[in-house]
């Protein structure tokens, strides 16, 4: 082990470092952290769907105090301009107004014209739904730090992506992120509330961590809830009880069975299993399969 190794061997809580100045999760003082302990940087960085670059950025800390070259790439016109506008005095920032795709109009073929190294130092995505197929698709680029969101309302262990469709905005599971990392040579080195951050196999030794797996670096599980059955038949919600999204209390949103039906049909009188039965049959002709 190297001294740079040595010296952060003990460094393993790398959310201990969060701190907000731009970003919303405390992404701002982790991602600096983890670069400052990178042997070798070359002070580039890229985030698409930047918006205006400055609200919820991942980057904006990193172009306004560390002076990194940066690409920013937003596919909204009006927002572009914005974002052009906010940065006129950072001449190492590349506004680009493009929608980043996973067929066409992909991350490497955007980033190809510009100078930004092949190994860049920080790649943040955040599009609210494909990303995970946005960091599929990425192949000649291999940013040292990649830093992704994950739909923070599902369960650890649980596996899901959301099909290739822009136009619906469902996410990917942190595990199913973690999957897609370690096939493209990436390890998980630390979690906020709704993102994962990634660094290259080559440079996750120098964190010193001796367990990477999601069920201890996730430490924020505010928003997941999880239903289960009781042995009478009530349904039951664990963790969040409210949709993070629009308030809607979860237990309001789900059908529970009527409380005389529930229960052991065993231990349920001749009347009441009938009861059930019918109960059944009406929900199947309302709610067909």
């Amino acid at each position: 082990m190297d001294e740079t190794a040595m010296e952060h061997t003990a460094d393993t809580r790398l959310a201990g470092y969060a701190k907000n100045i731009h970003s919303q999760f405390g992404e701002d003082g982790i991602i600096a952290k983890i670069l400052e302990m990178l042997p070798e940087r070359d002070h580039w960085c890229v985030e698409f769907g930047a918006w205006d670059g400055r609200f919820l950025s991942n980057t904006c800390r990193l172009i306004e105090e560390d002076g990194y070259a940066a690409v920013l790439i937003e596919g909204d016109v009006e927002k572009c301009k914005e974002l052009k506008n906010n940065f006129v005095k950072f001449p190492k920032v590349i506004p680009i107004q493009r929608f980043v795709g996973f067929d066409q109009d992909r991350l490497d073929d955007i980033l190809e014209p510009t100078p930004i190294p092949q190994d860049f130092d920080f790649l943040s995505i955040d599009i609210d739904g494909c990303d995970y197929h946005i960091w599929e698709s990425l192949q000649s680029h291999r940013p040292k730090v990649v830093c992704i969101e994950y739909n923070p309302t599902i369960p650890n262990g649980l596996r899901f992506v959301q099909i290739k469709d822009f136009s619906i905005a469902q996410g990917a599971s942190l595990d199913s992120l973690v999957d897609l990392g370690l096939s493209k040579g990436y390890e998980l080195i630390t979690t906020t509330r709704n993102n994962a951050i990634f660094v290259t196999k080559e440079l996750y030794p120098l964190f010193g961590i001796e367990d990477n797996s999601v069920s201890v670096l996730r430490e924020d599980t505010t928003w997941v809830s999880q239903v289960f059955f009781a042995y009478d038949g009530e349904l039951m919600v664990a963790g969040a009880n409210r949709s993070p999204w629009n308030g809607i209390q979860l237990d309001r949103m789900i059908r529970q069975l009527p409380g005389f039906l529930r229960g052991f049909p065993s231990n349920m009188s001749f009347i009441r299993c009938k009861m059930l039965g019918l109960w059944k049959k009406i929900f199947r002709l309302a709610h067909p399969q």
